[in-house]
C-alpha cells in the first residue's frame, strides 16, 4: 500500500510541475475564465481541485498496482514500460476523445495527454521498483 501512496504522490508532483510549465498554453485553450491579472477565476477554495487531483492519481496508482500484480509486472523497467503503455494507449486516447467532442485545441490534447502518459510511466516505474 505504501508503494501506491508514494507512486501517487510522485505522479501528482509531476502534474504540478507539468501544468506549471505549460500553464500559459493550457489556460489559453482550456476555457478557464481568467481575471484581469490573468489568474484563473475560482468558484471555490483552490485546494479543492488539488485534493481531487490527488485522489484521482491515487486511484490510478491503486488500479495500476492491482493490474501489475495480476500481470506479473515487476521491476523498474517493466513498470515503466507498462505504465507508459497504459498512459499512451488507455489514458491519453480517452483524454483526446474528451477534448475532441467540444472542439478543444490539439495543444490541449497534447498537454493533457502528455501528462497522462508520463504520469502513468512514472507511477509504473515506482510501483515496479517497489
Amino acid at each position: 500500500m505504501i508503494s501506491v501512496i508514494v507512486a501517487a504522490f510522485a505522479g501528482w508532483l509531476l502534474g504540478a510541475g507539468w501544468y506549471t510549465a505549460f500553464s500559459k498554453p493550457w489556460l489559453a485553450h482550456s476555457g478557464v475564465t481568467l481575471d484581469a491579472e490573468g489568474k484563473p477565476v475560482s468558484s471555490g477554495p483552490t485546494w479543492v481541485p488539488m485534493a481531487i487531483s490527488f485522489v484521482a492519481v491515487l486511484l490510478v496508482a491503486g488500479m495500476m498496482r492491482h493490474a501489475f500484480i495480476m500481470g506479473g509486472v515487476d521491476g523498474l523497467l517493466k513498470g515503466l514500460t507498462s505504465g507508459l503503455g497504459l498512459g499512451a494507449f488507455i489514458a491519453a486516447p480517452w483524454v483526446v476523445m474528451n477534448h475532441a467532442f467540444p472542439g478543444r485545441a490539439p495543444i490541449l490534447w497534447a498537454i493533457d495527454g502528455g501528462y497522462a502518459v508520463l504520469g502513468c510511466g512514472l507511477i509504473g516505474a515506482i510501483l515496479g521498483a517497489m
